[in-house]
């Protein structure tokens, strides 16, 4: 067994190996592009700093996994984006080398703490207690199959909610935004931080224009495209809320990604949530037709959001557990 670094920059067979591995594991969610996954090898959506490493069996790419190492907060956790393991070579032992490295690496970056995320039920679940991660959060995925979506009506949920969002106005655009929005978006971004973590061991996020623009080049890097609204407050023009679609430019495959939505506390009671989601789906449908699903996370205990998502059809796909340990 031979572990190695994936770089994108070296060439190889690194990342189209783990790209096969990843493809190979059976998930009814969105699928990845190779550009999509490439990307995220080495960096987070907001610039984290990560790394990959493969593990090499008979001279094939067996397994691999990626760590990711926030530095703008939380500098205590290595997120497990991926640890994976090819279906043809489960049950020998592949992944619990490939965890107890990806341990190693990140008490060699100084993290105390190791967060990562499994379907409930099955063999990920079962391998996380063997090894001694503690449950933090529950968490679950929806789906809004667009082509089911009766848009009549979808209209007339939009129209009442805005009834009680009179006093607020739609921005919307595609792509990275402009300089002039990156404050009035980290003001925007913050207001997530209310979501109740659960028993993660972690801290809000600590929003800057700066990581504003790291987010948008990390996206387009993936080769995918942002639909995002906010809305304004009409008055006095400063921003109340939020949302956000991801859809991949190249290869969606009939998939789009529901990404974030939030609304600051001095504006909520006025339905913005539901006025975002709502409008940026129709607004998303009218540019992407061929889009035929929106997939989503949310935690169990967000009541708010699962109403929302409730009202527009979101349904039930799978859930999941987020996991940590000490090392």
């Amino acid at each position: 067994m031979h572990f190695e670094r994936l770089r994108l920059s070296d060439p190889g067979d690194r990342v189209a190996g783990l790209y096969a591995i990843h493809q190979a594991v059976d998930d009814p969610g969105a699928p990845m592009s190779p550009r999509h996954f490439s990307s995220m090898l080495e960096s987070g959506w907001t610039g984290e700093p990560g790394e990959s490493w493969v593990v090499r069996v008979d001279g094939e790419i067996a397994g691999g996994y990626t760590l990711y190492y926030p530095r703008e907060d939380n500098t205590h956790i290595a997120n497990l984006v991926f640890l994976l393991v090819h279906p043809d070579r489960h049950r020998r032992g592949l992944g619990e080398a490939l965890l107890d490295h990806a341990i190693g690496r990140a008490r060699d970056e100084g993290r105390s703490l190791l967060i990562g995320e499994t379907p409930t039920g099955g063999p990920g679940e079962a391998f996380a207690k063997a090894k001694g991660f503690a449950k933090a959060t529950a968490e679950a995925r929806r789906v809004l199959d667009l082509r089911t979506v009766d848009w009549a009506s979808f209209e007339l949920m939009r129209a009442d909610a805005a009834r009680h969002a009179r006093g607020y106005t739609l921005e919307r655009w595609t792509g990275p935004a402009n300089a002039e929005l990156l404050d009035d978006l980290a003001l925007l971004a913050a207001s997530m931080n209310d979501e109740p973590l659960g028993d993660l061991e972690m801290e809000g996020h600590r929003w800057t224009a700066e990581r504003m623009r790291a987010g948008d080049e990390e996206v387009a890097r993936a080769g995918l495209t942002a639909y995002t609204m906010i809305a304004r407050h009409a008055a006095g023009g400063e921003p109340a809320g939020f949302t956000r679609i991801l859809v991949d430019a190249e290869e969606h495959r009939g998939w789009a990604r529901q990404v974030d939505t939030g609304v600051l506390r001095a504006h909520r009671g006025h339905r913005l949530g539901a006025v975002l989601k709502l409008a940026n789906a129709a607004w998303l449908h009218a540019c992407e037709p061929a889009v035929e699903r929106i997939i989503t996370w949310n935690a169990d205990y967000n009541a708010y959001m699962l109403r929302i998502n409730e009202l527009m059809g979101f349904r039930l796909l799978d859930t999941w557990n987020a996991w940590q340990l000490r090392v």
